[in-house]
């Protein structure tokens, strides 16, 4: 089903009105505890009922009746309409007149990602039940800092990271029947998103390295500058896949250590870290006069751009080697070790000293759940925190070794998917996003305009147009007429994914791989995740996109 093209009067006036209505709200303690405790009036429910019906029960037809990207409302008229900066003494409205709001004037103008045609980000589709494990664990609003405000959501998240610790590393039914409810041990921690795991892991790396001792207080108390000064070292630095997502630079700023020293290691042919490049760097840096420390290797288990995987055998070996601490990012691609077909695509991941997965990515839960795992329980007391009033020495609780304070009953929402969904349902999810994805990359090369650009390894693929006379003409350019050519088909791509955005049918996104002297190469990523998404609808697709080309620039490109 294409995306509503969405047509209302809701935008003639402004959504948030600044006059008074006819019946004037008051905040007292009256209403107040009405407001709090239950619906204002039967109005109220009846709108709640109303929608929530069919966001409960029908989410996929709410979300295609209700939620769409249009061109009646550009960002710009969107933004003039919000810019009330002032809160309202008294209510200004009903929660049925908001109600209201939501759901008439600003879900039209959200994204539908959950539409099979978009397949452009790691945002998708959730299955309907999602819905309701999310307001059950709003209601509850329980705070996983403390056993005080959960106690047995503390006790089932333990349950909840073994079972995913057990996913990558597969111990001993002996090691998780010792370490699952043991206070004093941490398989991992749940956090908000990737960015969080991924800044855990690698401030668990640090601190595991300037740990106190011989007069030092470690690194956490005292800083980097005595760290430095301690163990007689100029700088530490974090090696990453040139192809390493953004958090990792924000890591490194984060840590103290400098983004400047997340260092990139260039890609082979396939986009995976080339192993003779790492080697060639460890060498440099240990030849270098400057004593440096490697904090971490970090391999990658689907890259954002091109869902690639990083040898991560071999990288394992080299930290094993260089003792250094071996990091994966699997915020992507960890889901897929449940799937019996396709698992052995991340062969070597259980060899990391720390593994980032996101729940809301091949989880398909709702946004705001990310997860790191430790192979050693033990290595998260380097960032334990204590407090007076919470997190006390010797309490249970699983908020004293993270970065998160208070925080949501995320794991509930896993642990419950886990046992809606088993295995082998969320393996069906995997095998068909890959698999699609290669049906997708042989359509792409049975039509002359495009070219495929990397090949699905997961689930994601790039290409671009390309047309014919343009690669002829590049075959035997000169330099200078390379890097014109290749602008060229920069503009040309950047246009057609923008055209085939603003009609709101479909979505692909756009990135730029290999830059180099020549121009970048401006490329259309796609992840295919939606169940819903086909080989037909991927037809259409690129049917509009041909057809966005040929209308945009004829025949030759120009």
């Amino acid at each position: 089903m294409l995306l509503k093209s969405y047509k209302s009067n809701a935008f003639k006036e402004p959504l948030v009105s600044s006059g008074k209505k006819s019946t004037e709200l008051i905040a007292n303690w009256q209403t107040l505890q009405r407001i709090f405790l239950q619906p204002e009036s039967e109005a109220s429910r009846t709108a709640l009922f109303k929608y929530m019906e069919q966001i409960l029960f029908g989410l996929n037809d709410f979300l295609n009746e209700h939620v769409g990207i249009t061109e009646e409302a550009s960002l710009l008229d969107l933004s003039d309409r919000f810019k009330n900066s002032r809160i309202s003494k008294n209510p200004a409205k009903k929660l049925a007149d908001v109600i209201k709001v939501l759901i008439e004037d600003i879900a039209p103008h959200a994204v539908n990602v959950s539409s099979p045609y978009f397949i452009g980000h790691m945002t998708s589709a959730i299955p309907f039940f999602m819905v309701h494990l999310q307001t059950i664990v709003a209601a509850l609003n329980q705070n996983l800092v403390k056993l005080e405000t959960s106690k047995v959501a503390s006790v089932l998240e333990r349950q909840v990271l073994a079972k995913i610790h057990r996913l990558i590393y597969d111990y001993s039914d002996a090691f998780y029947d010792h370490h699952i409810q043991r206070p004093e041990s941490t398989l991992g921690t749940f956090v908000e998103d990737g960015t969080l795991a991924n800044l855990t892991a690698l401030w668990v790396a640090r601190n595991s390295f300037f740990k106190p001792g011989n007069g030092f207080a470690g690194v956490e108390k005292e800083g980097m500058a005595a760290a430095y000064k301690t163990f007689g070292i100029d700088r530490c630095v974090i090696l990453v896949s040139q192809l390493g997502h953004h958090s990792l630079q924000k890591s490194g700023g984060v840590l103290g250590i400098g983004n400047g020293n997340i260092l990139s290691i260039d890609v082979d042919h396939t986009n995976r870290m080339d192993i003779k490049k790492l080697l060639a760097a460890i060498k440099s840096i240990k030849a270098d006069p400057r004593k440096t420390k490697i904090l971490a290797v970090v391999g990658i288990a689907g890259t954002t751009e091109t869902g690639t995987v990083d040898p991560l055998e071999e990288i394992a070996e080299i930290c094993a080697e260089n003792r250094i601490h071996f990091h994966v990012d699997a915020a992507w691609g960890g889901p897929t070790l449940l799937s019996e077909k396709y698992k052995s695509l991340l062969s070597g991941i259980n060899l990391a000293d720390s593994v980032t997965i996101d729940g809301h990515k091949q989880f398909y839960m709702p946004m705001g759940c990310g997860m790191v795992y430790f192979k050693d329980p033990a290595i998260m007391d380097n960032i334990a925190y204590y407090a007076a009033y919470v997190n006390r020495p010797g309490s249970v609780d699983l908020g004293i070794r993270s970065i998160v304070g208070s925080r949501a009953a995320m794991s509930l929402i896993l642990g419950s998917a886990l046992e809606i969904m088993g295995s082998m349902g969320y393996a069906l999810l995997i095998d068909h996003g890959i698999e699609t994805a290669r049906s997708f990359a042989d359509e792409i090369k049975r039509r002359p305009l495009f070219e495929l650009v990397t090949a699905p390894e997961l689930n994601i693929l790039t290409y671009r147009i390309f047309p014919y006379d343009i690669k002829k003409e590049l075959n035997s350019a000169n330099l200078k007429k390379k890097k014109e050519l290749n602008n060229k088909l920069s503009y040309i791509n950047i246009t057609v994914q923008r055209l085939q955005r603003e009609a709101g049918k479909s979505f692909v996104s756009r990135t730029t791989l290999n830059k180099t002297a020549n121009g970048n190469k401006v490329v259309l990523r796609t992840v295919i995740m939606n169940p819903m998404t086909n080989i037909d609808i991927i037809r259409e697709i690129l049917d509009e996109q041909e057809k966005i080309y040929y209308n945009q620039f004829g025949n030759s490109g120009t």
